[in-house]
């Protein structure tokens, strides 16, 4: 049974930075992409950074140049690096792996408070 687990999240000031990681388990197919998207309250859920097997990526423009997105395909992990966080990067983060054949898979969700 696939699994992905989260880690990472937590509360931090604006200007701060967290590392949020996603490890994905339980089966022997391939991983195409892996990403993170977010939900804040009242809103839809949104994608933030997108990873290709090769390493393609895909980064919304809200943050852009604050965000990182890597992987570790030896490990099955994803790893989204935050920086100069702002008060509305407030949300639970969602992590989301492609298999390949599908289907794709979510994670619990890990909460990021920014506090101003």
């Amino acid at each position: 049974q696939v699994q992905l687990v989260e880690s990472g999240g937590g509360l931090v000031q604006a200007g701060g930075s967290l590392r949020l990681s996603c490890a994905a388990s339980g089966s022997s197919r391939s991983i195409n992409d892996m990403g993170w998207y977010r939900q804040a309250p009242g809103k839809q859920r949104e994608l933030v950074a997108t990873i290709g097997s090769r390493g393609t990526t895909v980064i919304a423009e809200s943050v852009k140049g604050r965000f990182t997105i890597s992987r570790d395909n030896a490990k099955n992990t994803v790893y989204l690096q935050m920086n100069s966080l702002k008060p509305e990067d407030t949300a639970v983060y969602y992590c989301k792996a492609v298999y390949r054949p599908g289907p794709n898979y979510w994670g619990q969700g890990t909460q990021v408070t920014v506090s101003s």
